[in-house]
C-alpha cells in the first residue's frame, strides 16, 4: 500500500543576514523575507515499511500529478505485481487524469 498526497508550498528566501551567535545566544533570524515563487511537493509513503519518496514540481495539475503514477511505478516498484495507490478525493487525483496525460492503451 502506497499512500500519496502533495503540498502547494512558498519559496521564500532571507532579505538579511543573520545575526551570528554569541557567547550564551543563539544565532539569530530576522522575520522579513521575501516572497521567491511557489512550489508544489508530491509526497508517496509506504508506511507499512517506513519509506517515503519526496518530489518537487513547479505546478499543481493533473498531468503533473499523472506524470507521477508512472514514475513511482517504473522506478521506485518495477518489480511488483499490484500496487494499492491511496489518494485523496481531489479533482486531479484520477483515472480521468491519466488520460489526459498518457494514450489510453
Amino acid at each position: 500500500m502506497v499512500c500519496m498526497d502533495e503540498q502547494p508550498v512558498q519559496l521564500i528566501k532571507e532579505t538579511k543576514q543573520p545575526r551570528p551567535a554569541a557567547a550564551g545566544k543563539p544565532e539569530r533570524y530576522d522575520y522579513e523575507y521575501e516572497r521567491n515563487g511557489t512550489a508544489n511537493i508530491f509526497l508517496c509513503t509506504e508506511p507499512l515499511r517506513g519509506v517515503r519518496f519526496v518530489s518537487v514540481r513547479a505546478h499543481k495539475t493533473a498531468k503533473d500529478w499523472a506524470t507521477e503514477i508512472p514514475q513511482l511505478l517504473d522506478t521506485q516498484y518495477p518489480e511488483a505485481d499490484r500496487i494499492r495507490l491511496v489518494c485523496d478525493n481531489l479533482n486531479t487525483h484520477g483515472i480521468s487524469s491519466l488520460y489526459e496525460a498518457f494514450p489510453p492503451e
